[in-house]
């Protein structure tokens, strides 16, 4: 295994953000990077800043909403799957997959499902079922297989500065959280609150009521490791200085380092 460290990042608009990413992807030198929320189609997809930046990358676009993609330093990656299998009809791009530096990838930008009740949390509850029935032969892969991304779920209250004024939201729907928690008991680490079991780790800090400036955050950000990768796990962090730039996204990178032995 090699060394690496890897990324997941809602960018929350690639074309209004990418000053932003450049500047992370220079400064942090992530070795993949999965993106969420691009609002882009491929055709304005930024594929010659990243090749001038050193990346490679795939991605899986949609005009004004959703899309997904994924980079590697030094390297292209080797394309898998492009969208969630279990429903011909469904046309948002929310699941990218692909072979990066000997892991196998799947980038997810889970539907966020408010408001709720409704049919926007029902296709989130939807989608979640797909999701958890296609991770289950990826978990039990003898290859190295991360799931990153925008899980759009605050799987605990320790995941939340403050439970309280979220109670409505899809995100912390008891059906959200039950969905999370099934994925996770195929076998799937949840590589930060491994690593921080009792620590308050937030990804995610909205535009609204100076909840950034207040650390009042949220952790929706997840890197889940199949039991083939998770015991290369290093480390995991959250690089919150990119919240605190000008035009930031209103996430932050979440990512893990992986080693090249296995951990004891």
């Amino acid at each position: 295994m090699k060394a690496l460290k890897i990324a997941t990042f809602n960018i929350n608009g690639i074309r209004a953000r990418l000053p932003n990413l450049l500047e992370w992807l220079a400064r942090e030198q992530p070795d993949i990077v999965c993106l969420q929320e691009l609002k882009a189609p491929d055709s304005l997809f930024p594929f010659n800043d990243f090749d001038a930046a050193g990346y490679g990358a795939l991605c899986l676009g949609q005009a004004s909403w959703n899309g997904v993609a994924i980079l590697a330093r030094d390297a292209q990656p080797l394309e898998s799957r492009r969208g969630l299998p279990g429903d011909d009809a469904d046309h948002q791009s929310r699941y990218l997959e692909a072979a990066v530096h000997g892991i196998l990838v799947g980038c997810l930008y889970l539907p966020n499902g408010n408001p709720q009740p409704g049919p926007k949390f029902d296709y989130k509850l939807a989608w979640f079922e797909r999701l958890i029935d296609y991770a289950r032969h990826l978990q039990s892969s003898e290859h190295p297989v991360l799931l990153a991304g925008d899980f759009n779920v605050v799987p605990t209250d320790l995941d939340i500065y403050n439970p309280r004024s979220w109670l409505k939201d899809a995100l912390l729907q008891p059906q959200s959280r039950e969905c999370y928690q099934r994925l996770l008991e195929q076998g799937w680490t949840d590589a930060l609150r491994h690593l921080y079991p009792d620590e308050q780790v937030y990804t995610f800090w909205d535009y609204f009521r100076q909840h950034w400036q207040k650390n009042a955050g949220l952790r929706i950000d997840h890197l889940l490791l199949n039991p083939a990768l998770k015991p290369y796990l290093k480390g995991a962090g959250v690089d919150a200085w990119v919240r605190n730039e000008p035009h930031a996204s209103d996430h932050a990178p979440t990512w893990i380092q992986l080693g090249t032995r296995k951990a004891r």
